[in-house]
């Protein structure tokens, strides 16, 4: 079993364990409402809360959403969290949960859309993005394109694509809540460059 650091590894039995737990109790009155006022509602529904932009990136809509997620931050998440230590990789990952929320608050109000968000993946692509900064001459193949290439050029790639089809793209993925999980890991990581050494 390849190592995972106790961060990441919290987060991953965390969303699975959240996963089947809804699974076990959807449905059922009382609890399933727990589950929905976690979820990101948008502001233009009444349901928003201010819980809502944390709490949403632990749950997931269907198995294979949950699975890419927690591959993902397996595969970038537990050697960042090795090199950085615990906290700074923790900062990066609220960083880029709360910047992804916000991107989606503001896309769904802008569009009148009443679309709730789950998912993780506003942070994994927080978590992508540092990664092709820490490592960018470093060689990959994605799953999509299978490819060989230079982690950088598949960030740029990746980032792309979501902007293209945040504006083309059908409903269901919350592109730009991606691109907005870029936006706050490139915040804080600009942050701390600037930050004076103690």
């Amino acid at each position: 079993m390849p190592f995972i650091p106790p961060v990441t590894k919290a987060l991953m039995l965390l969303c699975v364990g959240l996963y089947c737990l809804w699974m076990l109790v959807a449905g059922m009155p009382g609890i399933t409402d727990v589950f929905v006022a976690m979820w990101l509602w948008p502001l233009n529904t009444g349901r928003f809360e201010l819980w809502q932009p944390i709490t949403y990136a632990f749950l997931h809509g269907d198995p294979l959403h949950l699975f890419f997620n927690m591959l993902g931050l397996w595969m970038f998440g537990a050697e960042l969290e090795t090199i950085w230590g615990r906290t700074r990789y923790a900062l990066l990952l609220l960083a880029s949960v709360l910047t992804a929320a916000a991107a989606q608050l503001v896309v769904t109000l802008v569009t009148n859309s009443g679309s709730t968000t789950v998912g993780a993946s506003g942070a994994l692509f927080g978590l992508l993005l540092a990664y092709g900064l820490q490592f960018g001459e470093r060689v990959i193949v994605p799953l999509f394109p299978p490819i060989p290439m230079k982690i950088k050029v598949a960030v740029a790639l990746f980032g792309a694509a979501e902007l293209i089809l945040g504006f083309t793209g059908g409903r269901g993925i919350a592109h730009f809540a991606h691109l907005g999980g870029m936006l706050g890991a490139w915040l804080i990581i600009n942050h701390w460059r600037g930050a004076p050494r103690r």
